[in-house]
Formats: C-alpha cells, sequence, structure tokens
C-alpha cells in the first residue's frame, strides 16, 4: 500500500498526503483519482472505528480542494462503502456525513455495496482515457 500520497512538478513535490489512501491511478505520483474503502463487516456495535473512517474521507478531501483551489491540480476521489449493518442500523447520523461530503465536492462519487461491481469498470475506463 501507498506510504504517500505525492504530488509532484518539475520535480519536488508540492503536496503529501497526511495518511495513506487504499489506492491511486496511475500510480501514488500524480494521481488521477484516488479511493478509500470503508467496510466494517461483522462488527456488533457501532465504534470510533466508523467515526475515524468519516474523518479520514474528510481530510483526504479537503487536501484534495486545497490542492484543486491553489494549485489547479483536480485529483477525483472515490469513496467505496459496504455493510447494511454498519451504516443503517448503526450509522446513519454517519452516512449522512458522507452525503455532505459529497453534496461540498470533498468526494467525487461514493459507490454503496454492489455499486462497486456495477460502477467501478466504467470509472476506470474514465481515467484509462484520461491517462492516455
Amino acid at each position: 500500500m501507498p506510504k504517500k500520497l505525492t504530488e509532484y512538478n518539475n520535480q519536488y513535490p508540492i503536496s503529501i498526503f497526511a495518511r495513506r489512501v487504499d489506492g491511486a491511478f496511475p500510480s501514488i505520483e500524480n494521481p488521477l483519482a484516488i479511493w478509500e474503502i470503508k467496510e466494517y463487516y461483522y462488527t456488533k456495535t457501532f465504534g470510533s472505528r466508523v467515526a475515524d473512517g468519516i474523518y479520514e474521507t474528510l481530510l483526504d478531501g479537503m487536501e484534495i480542494e486545497d490542492l484543486r483551489k491553489n494549485v489547479g491540480i483536480d485529483t477525483k476521489h472515490y469513496l467505496m462503502i459496504d455493510d447494511h449493518f454498519t451504516w443503517w442500523k448503526c450509522g446513519r447520523s454517519y452516512l449522512c456525513r458522507v452525503f455532505d461530503m459529497l453534496h461540498m465536492g470533498y468526494v467525487d462519487e461514493v459507490l454503496f455495496g454492489y455499486e462497486v461491481i456495477e460502477r467501478l469498470p466504467g470509472i476506470v475506463k474514465s481515467w484509462q482515457k484520461q491517462s492516455s
């Protein structure tokens, strides 16, 4: 897994993200897109781990927004979440935070459950077109 997400300009880093992400395309250097996966299977209660995950996504989104505004770099930010029990039974208030981040532009798209299988191939094709 990537240790840092770095944006380069003339061989010097202009930004290093505060935390690891689950993936980046085409690489962790100057990525077109990054993604995070938040899945919490087999949990019996709703805990701080989910809250931490939401705030990590917010931090990443704010760092990406800073790059967009101040440097003109547009890295897409995707969030993939799963586990009905966690989000619908225990964590609806945090699910609302996910929608808030989406509407504030801190996340470009959120994929829920099986949408990852259905939607992700089309998203990756758009990344491939951009990178060629």
